[in-house]
């Protein structure tokens, strides 16, 4: 959300300075025919799904989320004052705890002007508050859409995504924050388990997720936006605690998948502060870095979308703060065109850009906006130009914020793409004298990828690091393979291809085949070398874990840093024709090839991994003194 992340100390604390930024001005005629030349058309299939970096429909074209934001439903009350006071809100704009706007004109003129500008998607946030608050919205709040008197946030809300997908608008789900009050600062939203606790965020979202399963154009579900640092903690990815959004995105999405609605695309956007944003203090804005060395593996494949924020005011370590609490960094908009490219690319585009990776996904810019007619920066406006052709570029999916908002004679806040008056009168970006126009335009009929998008290989990694790390549904539904060792199972259709020697990092694939594991076939845990043949010593003087004949593995156990056991999984007849194998050490260093897919799944390990017609049929290690009985070796053998 457009917004401030300022900080000051203060007695020990720290304090948030809100930022404000400016609207702006300058007339620039645009071709108003370049928008509307890619409407958004309803001649798409749900539920969308992932291939590689690509979003696809159910029929495998691509789709691309051209989207924006229609805020609102989570808060635009700034915290102080009274929340019936309209100058207590964001921009003095009032949503009266629901979708902007409709006080000021009928759901289908609003949804209709999307259309209209070349939106075919909606991020639509809510909050935690809203799903429980049972008072009726004022008949202000709906003065012009009187069929909505009466009704609860939530019922409005529903009101709205049926109007969205009535007309063919895809429509994604975001839990933006826990009260029902504008974001992002140390306001009690900062994650999702700030003022709330962990089960009433999960269980919020299963409620949410069941709710609209029927509707098929509601496509996705995005977990929570903008984690960021509390007062005294940080959030981060991986250390396995409480405020690790790693392991609760990880969590969550499995569970939506699982228990939920398993058409929904899985949005899981970076962290976005750390750090005590003070000259001398580390400070960052993490946004999609950490994804390179630890990325997800949802139990469905085809289903995780990355997703980042971008706002001139900020910057990769700027919080967009002014006056107290601003550093020297630089800002967006302070970056030459190339050096914009390049931090973009660093901090989020290369999870599209790098192919075959355990990390490679959709990125989904799901915010990035600007002042309009008054802006008078000139900075902001050409970080905007160039951000733009940024996404050009790279062909990348993308969200505005916001799409709606106030305005009185042609004045206000200004960083909507459409406004209207209390009379009802509509501003938009395409009336004549609103610098973006050109971009806007440049931006939604830009030529990208259409059509078919082939299907590709599956990279995923495995990481057991605080616990079971189970990727398969059919695991999930069998008994404890391994009470109390931490497991980690590949993916349904996918085989193991690697291992770490230390630290227990795996990595999935279903490269050169499609089915690896037979549907429904059996599965095996191996713990001693019963399956080792006379003469077949591919180890000598290591114990080995070897499969049978006809079963690959799809997973292991470990207790501690320590090997326990091998999951053996039978694969359907024909699969394997081969019978070679070969010996791959990597207790002394990394061998994984000359040119290894699936990126470094195991970031500062040895790592062994087999070659792409291979799969891992044993693993060996060893119990000697000063030995910790992890990985060393790899049994690979060949599929055909």
């Amino acid at each position: 959300m457009r917004g401030s992340f300022g900080w000051a100390t203060l007695a020990a604390a720290l304090l948030l300075v809100p930022l404000a930024p400016t609207a702006s001005a300058g007339p620039e005629p645009a071709a108003h025919e370049a928008a509307q030349s890619t409407p958004a058309a309803a001649d798409w299939t749900a539920p969308l799904s992932t291939r590689g970096r690509w979003i696809v429909d159910a029929n495998g074209d691509r789709f691309k989320l051209r989207s924006g934001n229609w805020h609102g439903a989570s808060g635009t009350w700034n915290g102080s004052g009274s929340v019936d006071d309209d100058a207590s809100h964001h921009a003095g704009e009032n949503s009266g705890r629901i979708p902007l706007g409709l006080d000021r004109a009928p759901m289908a003129e609003i949804v209709a002007g999307f259309r209209e500008i070349g939106i075919n998607s909606i991020r639509l946030p809510f909050s935690n508050e809203m799903v429980h608050d049972s008072r009726p919205v004022t008949d202000d709040a709906v003065a012009a859409n009187p069929a909505l008197r009466g009704r609860t946030p939530l019922q409005v809300y529903d009101a709205v995504i049926g109007e969205l997908t009535g007309a063919g608008l895809a429509v994604i789900l975001n839990n933006h924050t826990n009260t029902t009050r504008w974001c992002c600062g140390v306001d009690g939203n900062e994650r999702w388990n700030a003022g709330q606790s962990v089960q009433t965020w999960e269980d919020d979202w299963l409620f949410m997720a069941r709710r609209y399963k029927d509707n098929k154009r509601v496509v996705g579900a995005d977990l929570y936006n903008e984690v960021r640092r509390t007062i005294w903690d940080d959030p981060n990815w991986g250390l396995g605690d409480d405020h690790d959004w790693f392991a609760a995105s990880q969590r969550m999405g499995d569970r939506i998948l699982t228990e939920a609605n398993a058409d929904l695309l899985i949005v899981v956007e970076g962290i976005n502060w750390t750090g005590i944003p003070i000259d001398g203090f580390a400070h960052e804005r993490p946004t999609l870095t950490p994804v390179r060395t630890l990325s997800h593996t949802l139990v469905d494949s085809g289903k995780l979308v990355y997703s980042a924020h971008f706002y001139d005011y900020t910057g990769p370590n700027h919080s967009g703060a002014t006056g107290t609490g601003e550093t020297t960094d630089p800002r967006y908009r302070d970056f030459s065109p190339a050096e914009l490219v390049d931090v973009l690319n660093r901090q989020a585009f290369f999870v599209t850009a790098e192919q075959d990776q355990h990390f490679t996904a959709p990125v989904w810019i799901s915010e990035f906006g600007v002042g309009g007619r008054s802006e008078t920066n000139p900075g902001a406006r050409a970080w905007f130009e160039n951000f733009v052709d940024h996404l050009v570029r790279t062909d990348a999916d993308f969200a505005y914020w916001p799409l709606v908002g106030w305005h009185e004679n042609r004045g206000g806040n200004g960083w909507a793409l459409l406004h209207w008056d209390s009379a009802g009168h509509r501003m938009g970006v395409y009336d004549g004298d609103d610098w973006r126009a050109a971009a806007w335009s440049r931006l939604v009929g830009a030529t990208g990828r259409t059509g078919q998008v082939a299907r590709v290989a599956e990279w995923s990694m495995l990481s057991p690091d605080h616990g079971d790390f189970i990727a398969s549904r059919r695991m999930r539904g069998v008994p404890d393979f391994d009470s109390g060792a931490r497991k980690a199972v590949c993916p349904d259709g996918q085989r193991l291809l690697g291992l770490a020697h230390t630290g227990n990092r795996g990595l999935c694939s279903d490269v050169t085949t499609a089915a690896p594991a037979a549907s429904g076939g059996g599965y095996e845990v191996v713990k001693d070398e019963r399956y080792v043949k006379a003469g077949g010593d591919w180890a000598s003087g290591y114990t080995k874990l070897q499969c049978a004949d006809g079963q690959v593995m799809t997973g292991y156990s470990v207790r501690g840093a320590a090997v326990s056991g091998a999951l053996c999984t039978a694969v359907a007849a024909g699969v394997i024709t081969g019978t070679a194998g070969r010996t791959v050490w990597f207790d002394r260093g990394d061998n994984r090839g000359a040119e290894p897919k699936g990126g470094d799944f195991a970031n500062g390990r040895y790592k062994g991994q087999c070659a792409d017609d291979e799969y891992v049929a044993g693993v060996a290690y060893t119990g000697r003194i000063g030995s910790s009985r992890t990985p060393d070796a790899l049994y690979c053998r060949s599929l055909h």
